[in-house]
């Protein structure tokens, strides 16, 4: 009894112990952040990346990939119930999650926030047979749109980055197979309204800036229903912050929707598997019945 009893005092004690060191450091690395002494995430000055052969740029060649839950909702989230937990129980429930958007405050325009609110209402609604209102409701997400920029990078699939010598990197998305072309130190205008914009890039010092324009207004941020404007501008930077790490950041501006720029930000992932490569996710096929089912002559069950 008495060694029972020795036993449970150790293993409080030790408790104790560790949760004392684990307070301390959680309040000294908060000091430190408060006056200066840690890095915020971003800035690691130590670190110099590997330059791609015959250029004094970063090599950023590689699979990468978010490890958030913004695809969700972009800004922070609880647990939520999927469309149908009475047929899919836990399926298609909505994890909750820390948002990427500096501050949580999306700057909504008034009208803007209520149009938010019916697009989360009706996230599933798919009209695409009724020209006028094809793209009004729903996220397009759910009929396999290309995804747009920046939602493209924090979805829950890997994208690799193909960069060489040429005044082009290409970006390509395991989603629905979209593939987007950086074109470096151009200056020309998009010469038509797309899905993923018209990206021009440059290099400032060790970040990848890439200046995208020349949306249309169709795609979402996320499946929260946070929308844009075909007057959407995002500037992005990518910045090699370890050989794992990629910090990525988006400044977004649409004078249509949004009071004022807003910023989001999140970190990539090296993919280190072994023999990692994208794997085709032609989704296509999977809205098929979604969106033209209603044509049969007698519906399927």
């Amino acid at each position: 009894m008495r060694n029972r009893f020795r036993r449970v005092m150790i293993a409080v004690g030790t408790a104790a112990v560790v949760a004392s060191l684990w307070l301390l450091a959680t309040s000294t690395a908060g000091q430190a952040q408060a006056a200066g002494q840690v890095p915020s995430p971003g800035q690691f000055p130590t670190y110099r990346a590997p330059r791609l052969q015959g250029t004094q740029n970063p090599d950023l060649n590689g699979i990468w990939q978010s490890m958030t839950s913004a695809n969700w909702d972009i800004q922070d989230h609880e647990t939520q119930p999927g469309l149908h937990p009475e047929l899919e129980g836990t399926y298609d429930a909505q994890p909750g999650g820390q948002g990427i958007v500096e501050g949580n405050e999306i700057p909504y325009q008034p009208w803007a926030l209520a149009k938010k609110k019916e697009n989360l209402a009706k996230r599933a609604v798919v009209d695409v047979l009724n020209d006028e209102k094809r793209y009004d409701t729903g996220d397009p997400e759910i009929t396999c749109y290309m995804p747009g920029v920046p939602r493209a990078t924090y979805m829950p699939f890997p994208f690799q980055i193909v960069q060489g010598t040429s005044p082009y990197i290409l970006m390509s998305y395991e989603y629905a197979s979209t593939i987007r072309t950086i074109r470096m130190n151009f200056k020309e205008e998009a010469p038509t309204d797309s899905w993923m914009g018209w990206s021009r890039g440059r290099w400032e010092g060790d970040t990848l800036v890439v200046d995208v324009s020349g949306f249309n207004s169709y795609t979402w941020f996320d499946r929260a229903g946070n929308f844009h404007s075909d007057a959407l501008h995002v500037v992005e930077r990518y910045t090699p912050v370890s050989p794992y790490h990629i910090m990525y950041e988006a400044t977004i501006e649409d004078p249509k929707v949004f009071t004022r720029p807003w910023k989001i930000s999140l970190p990539l992932y090296r993919r280190m598997d072994k023999g990692v490569q994208l794997i085709e996710y032609k989704c296509v096929p999977y809205t098929e019945e979604l969106m033209f089912g209603k044509l049969r002559k007698v519906p399927r069950r």
